[in-house]
């Protein structure tokens, strides 16, 4: 099968340079780092993160018979098109791994992403997605069998004796794959599509990496550690706009060249030291970004308009180099950005044995961090139909964050919450996931304003109705809720509500056929229910008390539009959508104090669309990737020793914020032509910036504003 680790387990010598910059630090662990280590080890050992022996060894014979599989496949292929005996002989598909499995951090339970490498005659629509799913398909070891066709990176999903496996095709131009086959050489992009090299990109990344780091085993721990930690504070999630696995094992691998000599515990502080004063969107990059004359786009805002409205552009090492993480949105660039600061100040806690490694990995309390959230309610017929309906639904939930932002100019912001949740008490397979709200901090609104987000929401649910695979009971619901009526299921097992956030009854009143299907909920008075469109056994029901039966086409009543003790207006609209009913569900977002009241419906009054008289819009006033990338150059430079100040270097400029108490000057040299020198800290220097330094060629800096795609007004409620 693939490549193994042996020809990256010695660590390179010490001196080498890593990266496009030389090492912030090569000092190694003291003893009391050692000791840091090994209990951080410890921690994780006791965390669970580590498979089994008998798991490992299950996995490598999965992995065993799926290569047996594919041979026999390409096998039979070849002799069914006529080709001569020796070359049925020598037909051959070969197994690779990527991703965490790949990189050796996965943990139990943890799917198995794998590429299979075919001939050039066997190819991936009709000879893999049809003639081996057929194949798959009978094997009683199989299960949950799904192919993704149509996926930006096309994949097999299914379970092998209970492993889950991704699996990817690509196909080589080559009549015979040789089982020694090299994919991280560049011959293997001849005459290939996109398709392919997309599929080839996740296992030709992981070798790099691996290639790139100055030693395996503490890049693997401190990637470990980080990407526990980034689960637990909700910040682990492509597809939510966070990052995913390949984009922390990329953060954390650059970290491990700037510190080359460091253990995992030092890895991980300086982790947080370094992204909390990154100055994004410069991207992080572990080598030069290649051109080769295959010919393929790589990440370039000085070339591509698209580039430019990356935030967080973290940059693929392997040809052609691409920005893995494009889905980060402003929203959540501002919540890692907070992470990254609690974890920052935790880890010096640590240093200072003020704290142990559990406080940085307590659980973020998201439910008790915001006043005003969206709830998004999934419902199916059935588990399968679920598996399906979410994928797209939750596909599509970081487009609504986007439009949000879009439509208020950044001034309502979102956090999308990537851990679904599902309510035992229903008989309809169902899941939901939350998004909280708030206004941005420091937005001056005048009392009584709100934002209205209907039309934002009306727009998301008319693309979400335009599943194609969408059936008869995949429904989707769409509400606002206060932090009081926060559903109990949310919490977990003995978790005890602080004491203003008591069980809030939710009644449903629904209708099919004409017969009535509304059930009303235990607890709560009357005047605090908050009514949503929906069927009866996907209603907000206390876990006590059954469901009845599903409602197809509902219809609903109005309830009261103020709530007495909060000041909040919830608008409710009667109009139904079947196949997505409660997105027209009308909310509004108050803007006074830090009351944020959101609405969405489907109501189209065009005075709340124009632009009424005193209102004001704030522009955003962020810069992005192509305004530092597309008017400088980048520029390798030697990483200078501060003492005692803060050197930050954005297009050109340099800002010292000078944080020493003794008075300590810094040492800075200024590269010619305008350029800086990147200041950043060494191990004993906690309060130095990193940045990549860039020679600038215009006036953009940091401080552009953006120009709003979009306008929204500001209705009063006075």
């Amino acid at each position: 099968m693939g490549s193994s680790d042996q020809e990256f387990s010695t660590p390179p010598p010490a001196s080498r340079q890593y990266g496009i910059t030389n090492p912030i630090s090569t000092a190694g662990p003291s003893e009391t780092d050692l000791k840091r280590t090994i209990e951080l080890e410890e921690f994780l050992v006791d965390a669970g993160l580590h498979e089994s022996n008998e798991e490992a060894t299950k996995r490598e014979e999965v992995l065993g018979e799926i290569d047996k599989i594919v041979k026999s496949w390409v096998k039979q292929l070849t002799r069914q098109r006529g080709y001569s005996d020796q070359m049925v002989e020598e037909a051959n598909a070969v197994i690779f791994t990527f991703g965490s499995y790949r990189l050796g951090v996965h943990g139990p339970g943890a799917d198995i992403d794998t590429l299979c490498v075919g001939p050039s005659y066997v190819n991936r629509e009709e000879d893999f997605f049809i003639i081996l799913h057929d194949i798959l398909a009978e094997k009683e070891e199989v299960s949950e069998l799904q192919p993704v066709p149509d996926a930006h990176v096309p994949v097999m999903k299914f379970k092998f004796h209970g492993i889950s496996i991704d699996l990817l095709y690509a196909s080589i131009s080559r009549l015979v794959v040789p089982q020694d086959l090299d994919i991280s050489h560049g011959s293997v992009l001849y005459d290939v599509d996109e398709a392919t090299v997309r599929s080839l990109n996740g296992c030709r990344v992981a070798d790099q990496i691996l290639r790139l780091v100055p030693n395996i085993e503490n890049f693997r721990t401190a990637l470990r550690c980080l990407k526990f930690w980034a689960k637990r504070r909700g910040v682990y999630s492509n597809v939510t706009g966070f990052l995913g696995g390949v984009n922390w094992a990329l953060l954390v691998a650059r970290v491990c060249q700037l510190y080359p000599n460091a253990v995992p515990s030092m890895l991980v502080s300086r982790f947080f030291r370094v992204y909390t004063q990154w100055r994004w969107p410069n991207p992080v990059m572990l080598c030069a970004i290649e051109e080769d004359e295959l010919g393929f786009p790589v990440w370039d805002p000085r070339k591509n308009p698209r580039d430019r409205t990356h935030h967080m552009p973290i940059i693929t090492p392997a040809y052609p180099c691409m920005n893995s993480s494009y889905n980060v949105s402003t929203s959540t660039l501002r919540v890692m950005m907070e992470q990254f600061q609690i974890g920052n100040k935790i880890c010096e806690d640590i240093e200072l044995n003020k704290a142990g490694w559990g406080a940085l990995f307590e659980p973020y309390l998201f439910f008790e961090t915001y006043k005003n959230y969206l709830q998004v309610d999934i419902v199916a017929v059935d588990a399968e139909d679920l598996r399906l309906w979410k994928g797209w639904v939750e596909s599509r939930l970081r487009q609504l964050t986007l439009k949000i932002e879009r439509d208020t100019y950044g001034m309502l912001q979102c956090h999308p919450y990537p851990i679904e949740y599902e309510d035992p008490s229903k008989q309809c397979s169902h899941c939901a996931f939350f998004m909280g709200l708030q206004r941005k901090q420091g937005v001056k609104i005048q009392e009584g304003q709100q934002f209205d987000i209907r039309g934002t929401v009306d727009e998301f649910r008319h693309e979400v109705n335009m599943y194609m695979f969408w059936k008869p009971g995949m429904e989707l619901y769409v509400s606002h809720v206060r932090r009081k009526q926060i559903p109990s299921y949310v919490f977990p097992e003995g978790y005890k509500r602080p004491r203003w956030s008591r069980p809030i009854c939710q009644q449903l009143a629904d209708k099919t056929s004409g017969e009535d299907i509304g059930e009303e909920c235990e607890g709560g008075s009357s005047e605090r229910r908050l009514k949503r469109k929906g069927d009866a056994d996907c209603s907000g029901a206390r876990p006590n008390k059954p469901e009845k039966r599903a409602s197809i086409s509902p219809s609903h009543e109005k309830l009261p539009t103020t709530d007495q003790q909060d000041h909040e207006e919830v608008i409710f609209n009667d109009s139904v959508d079947v196949r997505a009913n409660s997105l027209k569900d009308s909310m509004a977002v108050q803007g006074a104090e830090d009351c944020v009241e959101a609405s969405c419906g489907n109501d189209k009054d065009e005075n709340t669309r124009k632009l009424p008289n005193g209102s004001s819009f704030l522009e955003c006033g962020e810069a992005s990737a192509g305004d530092l990338f597309c008017n400088s150059e980048m520029i390798k430079v030697d990483l200078e020793q501060f003492a005692g100040s803060n050197c930050t270097i954005v297009g050109g400029s340099q800002e010292l914020l000078d944080d020493d108490k003794q008075g300590t000057s810094p040492r800075t040299e200024h590269l010619k032509n305008g350029s800086a020198q990147n200041g950043v800290a060494d191990v004993s220097e906690p309060n130095l910036a990193l940045g990549v330094a860039l020679e600038a060629r215009g006036s953009v800096t940091a401080d552009a504003p953006q120009k709003p795609a979009l306008r929204l007004s500001l209705t009063s409620t006075a």
